[in-house]
């Protein structure tokens, strides 16, 4: 596998799409999905400047059964329709079916997949890599690796390494829980590999190679988000900073604030998504109903930024 023409695709904006349930029965809404991802390539999204991640975090993956997670990747595959990287997330405490979903992705033609160290039971170093080894073999589609130290998992340089052995590694999404950390792996990687950088640090890590971004916002502003992904690639980094401080660092603050409320990810991007007019909805438990509670402050939050004129 090239290397690097994969991770080419999938370079840029790494949307991580909120999975959309109807309302009342909080049944997978397929049709919303497709109008959300075209909506997201009528503005500019596509390979080159951004990927589209389906059933990660925010898309609730913990929620949903591997058929619905197929369900969204057949739905989203079919409005992207090669336009745009479609990666989909099979992460699961569960390996069999961390397996199984890898399988299935390679078959629908995903641009890759993005898989986890096994949680609930912090896996050492030979556990996470035999997981990872099993997936390369079992399923010739580009892997992601997700580092989530918040499960008990710490990514070394050492474990890149071995993963480099790997014909399928493409990318690594990565976050660290120090500074000097994050900044050591993109140093040494960032252009060996491409590094999605789900950190926050977007300037500092594309000065350093890295390519892609993990970026909420691209749901409910993606020419917003696309902008930005210009000025990092122009050089353009003290703009970038500015415009990361004006939008994404309010949407971080105001996440905060809704995980003392209730759990989960993805809720604030559908609700924002609402206030722009688009379809949302609520998440699944065990998160509660946010909206009513939060509702206002992201519609003040989007207008201090700029994205609309009126959010009500």
């Amino acid at each position: 596998m090239d290397r690097t023409r994969y991770a080419q695709r999938l370079q840029g904006c790494y949307i991580p799409l909120p999975t959309l349930f109807r309302e009342g029965d909080l049944e997978l809404n397929l049709p919303a999905v497709r109008r959300h991802v075209q909506f997201l390539i009528d503005r500019g999204a596509r390979e080159g400047n951004a990927s589209l991640l389906v059933a990660g975090g925010a898309g609730e993956f913990f929620a949903l059964s591997s058929e619905e997670r197929l369900k969204l990747l057949d739905a989203v595959l079919e409005v992207a329709a090669g336009q745009i990287g479609v990666v989909l997330g099979v992460q699961s405490a569960n390996p069999r079916e961390t397996m199984a979903l890898a399988k299935a992705a390679a078959r629908a033609g995903a641009a890759g997949i993005q898989a986890s160290p096994p949680f609930y039971l912090p896996p050492t170093e030979d556990d996470a890599f035999q997981l990872m080894a099993e997936l390369a073999d079992a399923a010739d589609v580009p892997l992601v690796f997700y580092a989530t130290y918040w499960t008990g998992f710490r990514t070394t340089p050492a474990f890149v390494e071995r993963l480099l052995e790997l014909p399928t590694f493409v990318a690594l999404k990565w976050a660290a829980p120090d500074a000097h950390e994050f900044e050591r792996m993109v140093r040494l990687y960032g252009r060996r590999i491409l590094i999605i950088d789900n950190q926050l640090a977007f300037v500092q890590s594309h000065l350093l190679g890295a390519r892609a971004l993990n970026l909420h916002p691209c749901n409910y502003a993606p020419e917003w988000g696309l902008r930005f992904w210009k000025l990092l690639e122009a050089g353009e980094y003290a703009e970038a900073q500015r415009q990361q401080a004006r939008v994404v660092s309010p949407y971080y603050d105001l996440c905060a604030e809704i995980a003392k409320y209730t759990c989960g990810e993805g809720h604030l991007d559908k609700l924002c998504m609402e206030l722009i007019g688009l379809e949302g909805g609520r998440n699944r438990p065990p998160s509660r109903d946010m909206r009513p509670a939060f509702r206002q402050a992201a519609a003040e939050m989007l207008r201090a930024a700029g994205l609309v004129q009126e959010a009500s």
